[in-house]
Formats: structure tokens, sequence, C-alpha cells
């Protein structure tokens, strides 16, 4: 994968470029932002260059195939799995997940390898892998790479056992790690790291890139301004809107529960009800569940505020009437409702009791629906 392939961000390109070139690149660097703003994608012709750069054999192959290039990514047991997997028995899962498409989430690795249902996590036993495998020669006599996908999901275990390694790397090794939740991340690991942010991606550059793939023009358009920067999030609205749909259901049932349960108790089975149901489903689910809420939510105090050329959400639920509902969202309850939305968020990614969650969060909600401007 070379720099062409990835999507926009050519301020950042032209400074990787520069350091190898210049040969001052950092030794281990945090690529940050949402899988869909090319985090990994970068990463990969980053390394591509580091490796063709200073290799002194030649390598025809592809930059998953590179013996110098060395991938780590969240795992977990699976039924052909070992009991403690790390990231070298999923390789060809890997090689043929990246094949795909770079332009994928946390999600569509765990439903390819199967571990939807679980939590992944890169564990100390990958961390003394990392430790074998970076003091062994280069094959090429030029440079090693790892890559770190998902960073923020080592352990503190693992992340404590790589700090020596990633402070003081065996001479030209890279450390490249990614993710898009740098706070889950510790600070020893990010003090020793380069830090390099990444910004949402153009509604032209997502477009054109949909339009590439033979996604008519006026629907490109569309999507581009629906994703909010994010080229997997456009991939999924594009061909993948069963999980938007039920997302909608969830919502609008939510809401209206929300509504009716102020000044009356039997309608609090409702909420706690749809709270069991939410419960039930995968972590990363329930995440992308209150993303795509707190989207709704943006959405509707746009149209509220008559910012209509902002506004690209139209429920399919053609009972619902969002016109009707964005008036209750308003500048005075807009902010609370952010913040326990995202407390939520918080507190399922650290595996907190999901019913419990999702039911304060559903009378948070019907008291914040209520507040008056």
């Amino acid at each position: 994968m070379n720099y062409d392939d990835v999507l926009g961000l050519d301020h950042l390109k032209n400074h990787l470029k520069t350091t190898v070139e210049k040969q001052r690149v950092a030794h281990a660097q945090l690529f940050i932002g949402e899988h869909g703003y090319g985090v990994l994608p970068l990463a990969l012709a980053f390394a591509e260059h580091l490796v063709t750069f200073a290799g002194k054999k030649s390598y025809h192959t592809s930059i998953l195939e590179h013996p110098d290039v060395h991938f780590v990514y969240p795992v977990n047991v699976t039924e052909s799995s070992s009991k403690k997997p790390t990231s070298q028995e999923f390789l060809e899962d890997w090689r043929s997940f990246i094949r795909q498409s770079p332009y994928q989430n946390l999600f569509d690795w765990y439903q390819h390898i199967g571990i939807e249902k679980k939590q992944g996590l890169i564990k100390v036993t990958q961390a003394e892998e990392i430790l074998k495998t970076l003091s062994l020669k280069s094959f090429s006599g030029g440079v090693k790479v790892m890559i770190i996908w998902c960073a923020d999901l080592m352990n503190r275990e693992a992340s404590n056992k790589l700090l020596k390694l990633i402070e003081e790397p065996p001479k030209d090794t890279f450390f490249i790690l990614t993710t898009s939740n740098p706070d889950q991340i510790i600070d020893t690991i990010k003090s020793r790291c380069q830090l390099l942010n990444f910004p949402p991606l153009s509604e032209s550059v997502i477009a054109d890139a949909l339009i590439e793939q033979s996604i008519e023009s006026h629907l490109a358009k569309s999507i581009a301004h629906q994703a909010d920067g994010d080229f997997v999030r456009a991939l999924h609205l594009a061909y993948h809107n069963e999980d938007e749909l039920q997302f909608e259901d969830w919502f609008i049932s939510w809401v209206r529960s929300a509504f009716r349960a102020k000044g009356n108790k039997a309608v609090v089975d409702d909420l706690v009800n749809w709270s069991e149901e939410l419960a039930k489903q995968t972590r990363e689910l329930q995440k992308r569940f209150l993303e795509y809420c707190l989207q709704f939510f943006r959405q509707a105090l746009l149209h509220n505020y008559k910012a209509n050329d902002l506004v690209f959400l139209k429920p399919n639920d053609k009972k619902f009437k969002f016109e009707a509902f964005s008036t209750f969202i308003t500048g005075a309850n807009i902010q609370p409702i952010f913040n326990a939305i995202s407390d939520a968020i918080y507190h399922i990614e650290r595996n907190g009791n999901a019913k419990m969650i999702f039911t304060d969060l559903s009378f948070q909600l019907t008291r914040f629906l209520h507040k008056k401007n």
C-alpha cells in the first residue's frame, strides 16, 4: 500500500515522507483518529515507505507479507485458537481483512474473526511475543516496523511490559501505534511516542472515493454529508444500513417512552424493558448505537435552529415526526443530553453493567426532554 491509496491527509503524508527522506523518523509514533479518518491506511503506507527506503534487499511483495513488518491487534479466544491467543494465530485473517479494505473498524474486525460478542484485547502474552520478535535481526538488512492497531486495548500489564522497549527500541526499529481512544492509553506509553492527530476527511474526498466505487454522484454526496468525515461510516451507510435501521427503531422507541414517562409510572416498565434489550447486545453495538443517538440529537438541534443546510437525517419511520421532535431539543438540554450519553459510552467501554447504564440514561433523558428552553 502506498500514499496514493490513502484518502486525503496530504499534510500528514508530506510530513511522514519528509521524516523518512531526511532520516528523522521518531522511533515510536501514536496515530490518533477515528478508523474512518485513515489511521490504519496511512500507517501501512508509512511502513511501506520505511522498509523500501531503508531496505538492502528488494521484496516484491505486499506490505502485509513483508518479513520486517509486524502487526499486533486485539484478539480473543475462538473455537480454533489457543486458550491464550496472540495476533500471530490470526495473521491470515488479518491479511484477508486488510485486503478487503483497510478502511474498517474494530467491530468489523471482531465480526471477521467471529468474536463480535466478546471484547478483543492485547494481553501480556502478546507483549512477550513482541519482545521476542523485535530481538531478531532484520530479514532485509534494513528497518523493522511494529504496527499496533487499537493500542488502547492493550491491558496495563502488556503496556508496562513494553514501556522500556518503546522508549529504547533496538537500532532501526520503529513502532506505529494507532488509536481512536487516546485517553485509554496509559500516560507512560503516550509520553514515549510522538503524537500525530488525524482530522476528519472532507466531504469532497469521501464523495469522490464513493463515486470511484460506482455510487451515483448525488447519493455519494448525500452519504459524504452524513459521514462526519469518517470513510468507514460512509461505507457502512452505502452498503450496510441494516444496523442504522435497527438503531433508528431503538432510538424512536426510547424517546417515545421517555416523553410519556413523566408523571406516568406505568411507562417506567417500558424504559426498563428497553434497557434490558440493549443490555443483551454486544458492547461494540451498544457504543455504536449511543454514537448514533448523539448524531440524531445533534441533527434535531440543527433542525430546530433552522440550520437546514446541515440537516441530512431523514427517519425511515414515517410515523415519527422529526420536525415536531426537534422542537424539544434546544440549547437548554442539548449539552446535558450529550454529557449523559458520553458518560454512558465511557462506562460501556469500561465494562460497566449495561442494564444499569441504559436504565440510568433513560431516566436522565426523561428529565432532559421536558426541560424548558
